[in-house]
């Protein structure tokens, strides 16, 4: 199976998104460290979709961007030259359900966590302020990008209730706006460009870097059985 990948670096860090399969991501301090996860991140992301697992992952890079952002950190301001195009009201919709779904699971992922406030990690500061250490810390800051990222495509959104349900107000809100499916560019906070493409896919990679973390940790304090795993990492 082929993985058409876009590689954002910064010196020795990378981050490498799998462009077709949307949010699906992998990070290392080298090109080749990432892209040797992308095999585990893919079929993890397949069987959390529902697709049909691969027998192996070839990685084809189709688009680069050295930053001078923190990859390491996750930090990223790329824009893929397919999510400049237009949608289909068929495709927004799949995407759209993914995104939903990845709330969703997030949100059964921290309820069902023991306890919390709970955590097995040490302070650590990165550019957005200090690393998300419980899961209650990791759900808020995920749940909190929701007014932030809809902003950025020109859309008024809140950050209440649960993370699935203010993502799918931003949804409805979005989908009131007069041609959004021909997926303008804007330019954003900090000069950085957004498109309703580009959204959808960073709602569901940040669902992920925020899950793994939050299920690990909750691995690690509780055991396995301890958390429910709808991601499949």
């Amino acid at each position: 199976m082929i993985v058409n990948c876009f590689w954002e670096h910064n010196g020795d860090d990378t981050l490498l998104y799998a462009v077709d399969h949307i949010g699906a991501y992998t990070r290392g301090e080298s090109l080749e460290v990432a892209a040797s996860k992308m095999c585990g991140e893919i079929l993890s992301y397949l069987k959390w979709t529902g697709a049909d697992a691969a027998d192996e992952v070839d990685v084809v890079i189709v688009g680069e961007k050295c930053s001078e952002l923190a990859i390491g950190d996750a930090d990223s301001d790329a824009i893929f030259e397919s999510e400049k195009e237009p949608l289909t009201a068929e495709e927004y919709e799949r995407l759209k359900a993914l995104a939903l779904k990845s709330a969703e699971d997030l949100l059964c992922l921290y309820r069902s966590i023991p306890d919390k406030s709970a955590t097995a990690s040490p302070n650590r500061k990165t550019f957005y302020g200090n690393v998300p250490r419980s899961a209650e810390d990791m759900y808020l800051h995920t749940k909190s990008v929701n007014d932030y990222y809809f902003a950025e495509i020109d859309v008024d959104a809140d950050n209440n209730g649960s993370i699935y349900e203010c993502r799918l107000r931003g949804f409805e809100a979005l989908e009131k706006k007069k041609d959004f499916l021909k997926n303008p560019t804007f330019e954003g906070s900090y000069g950085e460009e957004w498109s309703v493409r580009k959204v959808l896919r960073r709602f569901i990679w940040h669902d992920r870097i925020h899950a793994k973390a939050m299920y690990r940790m909750a691995v690690k304090l509780f055991g396995a059985e301890s958390a429910a795993n709808p991601f499949y990492f």
